[in-house]
């Protein structure tokens, strides 16, 4: 393991820590408060979102923010949700999301939509971290699957904005970033929503 690798490893062991320590309702309310955060977004603005937008969002896993009210509340929008699931290895690929449709486990205990559900490309991505730093750092789960679904989405045109939710408790000072790390375009949590100036 690369120097770079294992402090990304540390401090993704001692974030996952510091969220497991939240009880469920406070990882609701909390949850909550970041959708509301995120909502006021000026790039989820209701007079100027546009209906039909790609969203892609995840349903949670462990003790995970949840971003299904968020997720829900663009839907009202006119948002067209999406969510990943593993195809191997090293692939995700974002499946609609729509009420009713039947969910099949997707891959590290997510469900998701099976493989019947259309296959959409976000322009704007919801994203899950384990760790994440004021300047758009951002640590996942070692997978390294957002990293790649994201290069795939720019060769096709679309660089989709990156949105991280995550708990307050699992912001760190610096996150140290390799060449294929991608930022976070802005951040939010239960404290609120901080856009990142890079």
């Amino acid at each position: 393991m690369s120097c770079l690798a294992d402090q990304k490893s540390q401090l993704r062991k001692a974030a996952l820590i510091r969220r497991d320590g939240l009880d469920e309702v406070s990882r609701i309310e909390k949850s909550l408060a970041a959708g509301d955060h995120a909502l006021s977004m000026d790039l989820f603005d209701e007079d100027h979102f546009i209906p039909g937008t790609v969203v892609s969002g995840f349903l949670p896993i462990r003790s995970e923010i949840d971003p299904r009210p968020l997720m829900f509340a663009l839907a009202k929008r006119g948002a067209r949700l999406c969510v990943p699931v593993v195809k191997s290895k090293t692939i995700i690929e974002f499946r609609e999301l729509v009420r009713d449709a039947p969910l099949v486990e997707s891959g590290f205990g997510t469900l998701g939509p099976d493989d019947s559900a259309c296959v959409l490309d976000p322009h704007i991505m919801i994203v899950p971290l384990s760790v994440y730093d004021e300047n758009g750092g951002r640590i996942g789960y070692g997978g390294g699957y957002y990293d790649r679904a994201i290069d795939r989405l720019v060769e096709l045109g679309i660089t989709p904005y990156l949105l991280g939710m995550g708990f307050s408790i699992q912001k760190v000072g610096h996150v140290p970033m390799e060449t294929h790390d991608r930022y976070l375009n802005s951040i939010a949590t239960e404290t609120g929503h901080h856009t990142v100036k890079n």
